[in-house]
Order: C-alpha cells, then structure tokens, then sequence
C-alpha cells in the first residue's frame, strides 16, 4: 500500500470514529458509527460536544458502546435502578386506581398486583441482558410517559400548599430531573443508586401511621361474576402496562457492563429491582384506596387533590410538619422515576433520521422535557381518567413490541448467536422493516377488537365483562402480532434472498417490474 493510501486508510478511520473535546478517540478502534459526523472543528455539532465535554456532559449518543470502555461491572447498580425509578409514588399510584376507578377490593386488588407484576417485568428484564451483550441502546420511540409522572408530584405539592399550582409542581420536577439527565449515564445511575432510600423509608412511615389510623377496608367477601372478571382484566392490563412500559430501553442502562457478565445475573437484579418495589408500593396504594370510600377525610382529599391529595391526608394531619417534609419528597421521588425516561427519550430522538443524530444527546434531553411539560399540564386536571387510559394504551404498545422483538429472537435469531454485530450500521443486511411494520398493524388489530376503555370497548372486550367489559387488548396484540410476524419475516426474508434490494427507492413503475419479477422467481422455486 502506498503512503498516500495508508494516510488515506488513517483519514477515513478517524472519520468514522467519535472524538472529544480534547481530540482523543472516545470509541478506541471502533469504526462502525451510523453515519461519519464530525465532533471536532468549527461545526455547531463540535461546538456543543466541546462545551458538553468541558463539563462532564455525557457526549456518546447512540453509537455502540466499544468493549474496552464497558467500565461499570457493578451489579447493584442495575438492581438499584430500578428499585429507585420505582420506589415512586407514581407507582403507588397504580395500586389507588384499583379501589375508586375499577371497583374492587383489597384482596383481588393484591392478587392482580402481584401476578400483574411478574407477568410484566419478565421482558424488562430480558431485554436488560442485550445490553452487556450487545453493548447498543434499545432505541424505541418515546412514550412521554414522564408526563404523567410530574402531575402526581404536582398533586402532592398542591396538597400540602394550595398556593402552588399545578403547574409549577410540573416544571419544578421537570427541571430538576432535566439536570441529572442531561449530565449522561454515569450520573444517572449515581443518582439512582441512592434515591430509593428516602422514598422507602416515608414510605414505611405512611404503611405505619395508616395501619395505626384502622381505616383500612379488605372489602370481603370478594365480588363474583362478569363485572368482577372484567374489572381483574382492566386492572391486570394497567398493572402490566406500567411494569412492562420500561422494556424498550431495559438495554440502555447495562450497556456499560462488561460483554462476559452473566446474563442469568442481569435478569436477576432486574427482576428484584423491578418486582420489590412496584409490588410493595401497590399494594400501599390499594390498601390506602380502600379508605376513600368509607372515609370521609379520605374521599374529600382524592375529589379535590387525587392520590396526592389522598397522600397528603394521611401524612399531614398526624404528623404536621414532618408530615408535609414527606409529601415533599415523595413528590420529589418522581425524578428517580423521570430519570431513565428522559435519559432514553434523547437515544430514541437521535435514531430517528441522519439529522436527529447530529443533535447531541444533550440537547434532546431538553426537547424532550418540554414536550413533556406541555402535555402534564393540561392532564393535571383529569389525571385518573388520563393515567387508566394511558397505561392501557401503553400495555397494547408494548405487547406488539414484544410480540416482534421476542419471536425475531426466539424464532428468526434463535438466540444471542445470531446476531451480526458487524452489520448494525450497514442498511442492506438488517431488516428491511416491512414485516415487522405489517406485524404492528395487526396488532393493532388485536388491541382493537379486546380493548375496553371509556371511550371505546372493542367487540371482544364486551364479551369479558358486564357493562363496561374487560380489557383483554394487550394479550391479543400479543398474539396477533407474534403470530403475524412469523409468517410476514418468512417472506420477508425469502424475497430478500432472491436478490429484492428493499434499500433502493425505485419509481412506481420500476418497484412494480421489480416486485413482480421477486414473484416470478418465489413461483419458480416453489414449483420446483
């Protein structure tokens, strides 16, 4: 090889790798970025990861993690993650629905926690093990589920202040979560692997004095028949739309694990860290719930303030004082539970397009706060009907994700071994998309006919329940989308291999010759 070669070779491999601030290679041989974005010069681009790099500022985005650089061999930092982000009240918020939106007692409430819960978390904690293995971000779409996390702080705030309006409550949590956010992985793992500590121990605070009040209604015997059944189903399906809603970024957060830790001791933090404290904190909230309808107190403080107000009741007229300092922090919990959202949502925005990519991570952190804020606040006011609904429509989501993403896995990868790490930037040998895409359709399909929300109850939801029905949307997104898939990437795959390059955009008349001719030589295969 000639010199002017060789210096040729050198210029185009530190082109496609990531720099910082100070011109060291942040990603040590790698050379396999999504696209070849300089990050160092006169650019904007290279301007803000300079400043970013200036102070701490997390300035990898979406690029896989290189191996010599996954640091962080630290396992309960992944079980305290998720015991942070959901030692919440927002958390606790779940279990309250079960009393005054679903109508059941305490002791179906408990049953459908639990089970609800496991049934939930397995995927998230699946998905945590493509991390370490992988080291590449589980990059979906963000749901803005942050913004009904802020109004049940903004409730709390209000409880103990009526001069602070809602609003303020919403950004005042926003901002606070936008900082620890912005600073990146590492600070966001620091924060959460202490924010469990406080809200745990108010917590037992709120399980004592509520024990010590003898409000509390188990609602025995247990209710029978269609209305009871269709109300277990609703509530399962809001159960595990909040526990399963973290697995589209479960991977993000062990990326930085070593390749070689163990996958079994992944998915067992994950499953500890996730299952504790979604379990103990609804069953807080269902317990609680019980008491708004037979406790004058109670039911006076959900109509005005909702679950805060509810908090707020049974903390501040005990306790005075101290009282209000544990709704206060109890409000400010919901960072610990903002946190991996927000910090995702800036992963899911630079995967959108080359152009959302040259956006530093950073600065979709901020954009996504925003979008956040501006959908909170006009929510603050019908949190309870706007918090069922939206964790319905999160469970159909995430059951079609899982859908697609379990059986590429388990039937078209058949396991970790293949997967081509090699090819993730190259657009020709992924997947073109179509199947999985016509798989979410169906879907949809599914999630239709079994939904049963107050707006609309799907024909196959009727038949679950008595008046309102019952929810059975997310399993049959499951199954629709699973099965749907199996045979929509088979012919995916198979029109593929007969040389159909799904890359080129052809005119309508040359992808119609094209298309036709994949056909022709499908027939001519299959007839021989």
């Amino acid at each position: 090889m000639s010199n002017d070669e060789e210096k040729s070779g050198e210029g185009s491999a530190r082109s496609a790798r990531r720099w910082d601030s100070a011109g060291t290679d942040i990603e040590a041989g790698q050379t396999d970025d999504i696209h070849d974005i300089p990050t160092e010069g006169k650019s904007l681009y290279a301007k803000l990861q300079a400043f970013a790099g200036k102070y701490g500022v997390e300035q990898r985005g979406i690029e896989r993690v290189p191996e010599d650089e996954r640091t962080d061999s630290s396992m309960s930092q992944v079980g305290t993650l998720w015991l942070s982000a959901n030692m919440v009240v927002s958390s606790f918020a779940i279990g309250v629905l079960a009393v005054p939106v679903f109508n059941l007692g305490y002791v179906d409430s408990a049953l459908t926690i639990i089970f609800g819960n496991i049934l939930g978390v397995l995927p998230v904690c699946f998905f945590s093990t493509f991390g370490a293995k992988f080291g590449l971000r589980q990059m979906v779409l963000s749901r803005f589920w942050s913004a009904v996390n802020v109004i049940v702080g903004a409730q709390l705030l209000h409880a103990i202040n009526h001069d602070v309006p809602g609003y303020a409550g919403i950004i005042l949590i926003a901002f606070s979560t936008l900082i620890i956010c912005a600073f990146g992985y590492k600070l966001v793992h620091i924060y959460e692997n202490w924010a469990w500590i406080p809200s745990f121990v108010i917590f037992l605070i709120v399980l004592g004095v509520f024990a010590h009040s003898s409000n509390f209604d188990a609602r025995l015997p247990l209710a029978t028949g269609p209305a009871e059944a269709g109300a277990v189903l609703s509530f399962t399906a809001s159960v595990f739309g909040f526990a399963t809603a973290w697995t589209s970024f479960a991977a993000d957060y062990t990326v930085y694990q070593p390749v070689d830790k163990p996958g079994a001791l992944i998915f067992l933090w994950t499953f500890g860290g996730l299952l504790f404290p979604l379990i103990f904190t609804e069953l807080l909230g269902a317990a609680i719930a019980t008491g708004i309808a037979t406790v004058p107190d109670y039911g006076d403080a959900y109509a005005e303030s909702g679950v805060g107000g509810v908090l707020a009741q049974v903390l501040v007229p005990p306790l005075g004082r101290f009282g209000e300092f544990c709704v206060v922090v109890l409000a400010l919990s919901i960072v610990a539970n903002n946190c991996p959202n927000i910090y995702s949502v800036s992963l899911s925005l630079q995967v959108l397009a080359y152009g959302t990519e040259r956006v530093p991570r950073f600065i979709w952190t901020a954009v996504g706060t925003v979008a956040y804020i501006a959908i909170a606040i006009p929510g603050y006011q019908q949190f309870e009907t706007a918090l069922e609904n939206f964790l319905l429509l999160i469970s159909y989501w995430l059951a079609i994700y899982e859908g697609v993403s379990l059986t590429e896995h388990c039937v078209f990868r058949r396991g970790f071994k293949g997967y081509r790490l090699e090819d993730y930037t190259v657009t020709q040998k992924l997947p073109p998309g179509l199947a999985a895409i016509s798989a979410f359709v169906v879907g949809v399909v599914g999630a239709v006919l079994g939904t049963a929300q107050t707006w609309y109850t799907g024909p196959i939801g009727k038949l679950c329940g008595s008046e309102f029905g019952g929810d059975v949307g997310f399993e049959l997104a499951f199954a629709f989308t699973a099965t749907s898939y199996v045979g929509l990437r088979s012919l995916e795959r198979c029109i593929k291999d007969l040389g159909y390059d799904f890359t080129y955009i052809p005119s309508s008349k040359q992808y119609l010759a094209s298309f036709d001719n994949a056909l022709r030589q499908l027939n001519q295969r299959w007839a021989s």
